[in-house]
């Protein structure tokens, strides 16, 4: 299976549940942003997600208030860099009691200070950054040795009994020739899953690395290609979207974004509000605006955090699609 029996059996309970209720919008993962201080600055993260201070951090309790709030099967404890969080081997075991899986997104460097403290479990997947071979990751994080690091971490995550995916992002600049080298390199190193994902051109940041649409159906045409060989965790229909040979709708409310300063509205990308409970987030944002793509801000806009959940949210208009997807999750490598 391309995924934990655990996660596809609790998705599917969790959509019957809000099927049942006759809920139109639920989250499908949860963002949990416990902090903002980061020990990098990489070209691709908005200045918000590493200027924090340690002091900001959100307590303990109002990580797990989010976790119940959203009530999504999946949670992505990103930031910031979470391995910096000093609980955050209190959180990631205080979570799964609860019973969701965790992606646990880091970029290495501190990693081992959290398998002093951890324990490998069904329910939690390490998700290392990585954005090519060395020369290019470790310019993309403005630093020398961070490829290196990151590698080891893998390695040792394996070795521990850990389930280890990385993440991958991908610029103007990016040679897809290296991101197969990438692809062929970390599949050697045994990672359970490669996820690879647009850098898009929006407002916020304006420089001329990150790509335009026509730019990403290009590029995301080879990464296509590529889940064809490689373990990829990108769906087959999201990788057709960012491809260009479908379409969909956003679904900006399936990965609603807890942090330091509150609910981020309107997704976990774009800043334009932040909101103090949960009730006043998911009432007080204008879904259809969002969904409709049709903000400025939105246009060039493929990433799997808005539409992986759109694959999801439309699933089961086509049995074509789900026939798809069941082989690409069941009968994977």
């Amino acid at each position: 299976m391309r995924f934990p029996l655990h996660i596809t059996t609790d998705m599917i309970k969790w959509q019957l549940t809000n099927w049942w209720r006759r809920n139109q919008r639920y989250p499908y993962v949860l963002m949990l942003e416990p902090l903002h201080t980061c020990n990098l600055a990489c070209l691709g993260c908005s200045p918000e997600r590493y200027n924090g201070d340690l002091r900001d951090r959100l307590p303990l309790a109002a990580c797990l208030d989010a976790v119940e709030d959203a009530g999504a099967p999946v949670v992505s404890i990103c930031g910031g860099e979470p391995t910096i969080y000093p609980e955050l081997a209190e959180l990631v075991a205080a979570i799964i009691a609860r019973k969701r899986h965790i992606y646990l997104c880091t970029n290495g460097i501190l990693l081992d200070r959290f398998y002093q403290k951890g324990q490998p479990h069904k329910r939690l997947s390490i998700n290392v950054h990585l954005d090519g071979m060395q020369g290019t990751h470790d310019l993309v994080v403005d630093r020398a040795g961070v490829f290196d690091k990151a590698v080891a971490m893998i390695k040792e995550g394996k070795r521990l009994g850990y389930s280890v995916c990385t993440n991958t992002t991908v610029y103007r600049e990016t040679s897809m020739e290296e991101i197969e080298e990438m692809c062929a390199f970390l599949t050697g190193l045994g990672v359970d899953g490669i996820l690879i994902s647009p850098g898009y051109h929006y407002e916020k940041i304006k420089e001329n690395h990150f790509l335009y649409k026509n730019e990403i159906h290009e590029k995301f045409k080879a990464v296509l290609a590529l889940s064809e060989k490689y373990r990829l965790y990108s769906t087959p229909l999201f990788l057709q979207f960012a491809a260009g040979q479908r379409n969909y709708p956003c679904t900006p409310w399936g990965n609603p974004t807890r942090t330091p300063k509150g609910w981020k509205g309107p997704c976990y990308l774009i800043e334009g509000g932040y909101y103090p409970t949960w009730k006043e987030f998911w009432t007080g944002v204008d879904w259809d605006y969002w969904e409709s793509r049709r903000d400025p801000k939105c246009q060039n806009c493929l990433m799997h955090s808005g539409f992986e959940a759109s694959v999801v949210r439309h699933l089961g208009s086509s049995p074509r699609d789900m026939w798809t997807m069941a082989k690409w999750n069941f009968l994977s490598r």
